[in-house]
């Protein structure tokens, strides 16, 4: 269970920073470290299973949630990375951000 965790949030960082060498390196690295430290637990264990289920979490908002942007060199233009597996959202709670028939109303209008 642990090495399948750790390949998925390998295989995350790699889909999440695409071309990015340093934060690939960073985030693979803060993977390693986190992995490590719970090297020597049983795999049974509560903790264990914790920490890859928190390994898998990491994984999955990398992979659904986290785009990266690239200015376009010579004006304010940011280009987004986004792939198949990005989250994209319908924006309902930006229309209606009371609930269902809310309204917000902004400088009197």
């Amino acid at each position: 269970m642990a090495l399948a965790a750790y390949r998925h949030l390998l295989r995350a960082t790699r889909i999440a920073f695409p071309g990015d060498y340093h934060l690939l390196h960073a985030a693979r690295t803060q993977a390693r470290t986190g992995f490590d430290t719970l090297r020597s637990l049983d795999p049974d264990s509560e903790e264990a299973i914790k920490g890859i289920a928190h390994a898998e979490g990491v994984a999955s908002i990398l992979r659904h949630n986290v785009v990266q942007g690239k200015q376009v060199e010579g004006s304010d233009v940011i280009r987004l990375t986004i792939h198949e597996d990005t989250e994209k959202g319908d924006n309902d709670t930006v229309k209606n951000p009371f609930g269902k028939g809310g309204k917000v109303r902004v400088g009197g209008i």
